[in-house]
């Protein structure tokens, strides 16, 4: 692995084109996949070309969270009022540097992508889960994956649950059904795939316009030409160099989420046409703490024993904050009446203590400044008030009925997880733009390739990469195979 920037290649010195067709794809992960399909339909000839053996990339492993809204059926059919317009202020308020137009996008065609996703052959299941957790433990349809509720964004627009998530049971695969769905739908619509097919470079005309790329696969390498080329080949989270150069918290002890593609070759390929990049140092890292949700009624406190978030954040949000603590260390607190041991605990029980001063002192905090903390909290949360960090009150209950135990959110002692959040600059329909703006004519880039919502860890929500990455994958199909027409 390495950051080095593959050479460009000028059209001129490609003695021989072993195809050319009007789109091509590098890589079938939900985006890619979405890209080819929705050109295919246009009528373009689309090529794929995937390094793996089979498909999916890093989509495989995920969950199967789709982030949509705006008033889709499951959430009509649960009751839970939604606009594309509150999704939008809420999208907009926790992006890190928010491009409107493509927040804008997402939210008023959200409920048509659904019917979409739908229309490959499942159905998300009409029913809602209530308790917070990483994902719903069965097949319930909807859940809240973000920080809907958490103040300052619940006073910004109305909450709404829109995790939807494919009805496969449990917390990861669910996604491969939609893959499996659209490497069917792609043989349908005559798009061809070619596996364990990598490319290396890119090629340019004489006006710098990409028309083809180099490929190579076991013994053998060729060249395509192509009318757009789209980069789908996923984020760079495998690749230590360019976590080290970029996102340095993800180098720390994480246990990083992809797969061995996850190299940032994509992103490099789009630097070496002049391609702007967005969000390069930004990751999503977390070590849940629930569930189960009771413990949220407790407080995160850092080394201090001071308080830093509200508790009922979306568990990544949780996780930035206290990686941002004084040694990256931080301790969840609970009380007996409000304890309970998860199944999978990803941040580890350290003990009980029977009174604040032991466990102060086991936990190497002042003990003035955590009885303190805990006073305060217990006296507002007792009268449903938490005026430091608003944290909703449906979680507010004083911890208050000694022993007490606590759990460690400390970096290296907790399972922290993560992935890259940056990738190429892109307009609304995945052109490749570069610093000024423009873009690089017949480059194109979708998913974790490119800087779609513009989020961090804080504002993440669960089913963003995969709402987004399939939404735009399919707008930049479009678009790409519009350049053919």
């Amino acid at each position: 692995m390495s950051t080095q920037i593959p050479e460009i290649l000028a059209a001129e010195s490609i003695t021989e084109w072993t195809a050319e067709v009007d789109v091509l794809v590098a890589g079938f992960g939900i985006a890619g996949g979405c890209a080819a399909v929705e050109a295919a339909a246009q009528g373009a000839r689309v090529l794929v070309l995937e390094r793996a053996a089979v498909a999916g990339g890093t989509t495989a492993l995920a969950g199967g969270h789709f982030y949509l809204g705006g008033g889709t059926a499951v959430q009509q059919a649960t009751g839970h009022a939604d606009s594309a317009d509150e999704m939008y202020k809420y999208l907009m308020a926790v992006a890190r540097e928010p491009e409107p137009e493509k927040i804008r996008a997402y939210c008023d065609g959200s409920t048509a992508h659904f019917e979409w996703l739908e229309g490959l052959g499942f159905e998300f299941e009409r029913s809602y889960y209530p308790e917070k957790a990483v994902i719903q433990p069965g097949t319930q349809g909807l859940m809240y994956t973000g920080n809907e509720k958490v103040w300052p964004y619940r006073e910004q627009a109305v909450p709404a649950p829109r995790g939807h998530k494919v009805p496969v049971p449990g917390d990861t695969q669910g996604a491969a059904l939609v893959i499996e769905l659209l490497v069917k739908r792609a043989a349908q619509l005559g798009v061809e795939v070619q596996y364990e097919t990598g490319v290396t470079n890119l090629i340019a005309d004489a006006d710098g316009a990409i028309i083809g790329v180099k490929w190579r696969r076991p013994g053998e390498t060729g060249a395509v030409r192509a009318t757009s080329v789209v980069l789908a080949a996923g984020g760079f989270v495998m690749n230590a160099e360019m976590v080290a150069e970029h996102v340095p918290q993800l180098a720390e002890k994480p246990f990083v989420l992809g797969t061995t593609y996850d190299d940032g070759l994509g992103i490099r390929l789009g630097i070496s046409a002049g391609a702007a990049t967005r969000n390069m140092d930004q990751a999503f890292v977390t070590a849940p703490v629930y569930p189960p949700s009771k413990l949220l009624t407790g407080i995160v406190v850092n080394r201090e024993g001071k308080r830093f978030v509200s508790e009922d954040s979306y568990h990544s949000r949780t996780s930035a904050f206290a990686l941002e603590q004084p040694g990256a260390a931080a301790y969840l607190i609970v009380d007996s009446e409000h304890m309970e041991r998860p199944n999978f605990p990803l941040a580890p029980f350290i003990d009980g203590w029977e009174t604040v001063e032991e466990m102060a002192a086991g936990l190497g905090i002042p003990y003035e400044a955590l009885q303190s903390t805990l006073d305060r909290y217990n006296t507002h949360a007792a009268k449903g008030e938490d005026p430091d960090f608003h944290k909703g009150v449906e979680w507010l209950q004083p911890q208050d009925h000694g022993p007490w135990g606590a759990f460690d959110l400390t970096l290296g002692k907790a399972l922290y997880a993560g992935f890259t959040l940056g990738g190429l600059w892109t307009s609304v329909n995945g052109e490749v733009l570069r610093d000024n703006g423009s873009p690089v004519p017949g480059l194109y880039a979708a998913g974790a390739n490119g800087s779609t919502l513009a989020q961090d860890g804080k504002g993440y929500a669960s089913g963003t990469q995969l709402g987004s990455g399939s939404f735009f994958g399919r707008r930049t199909g479009r678009h790409a195979a519009s350049r053919s027409n």
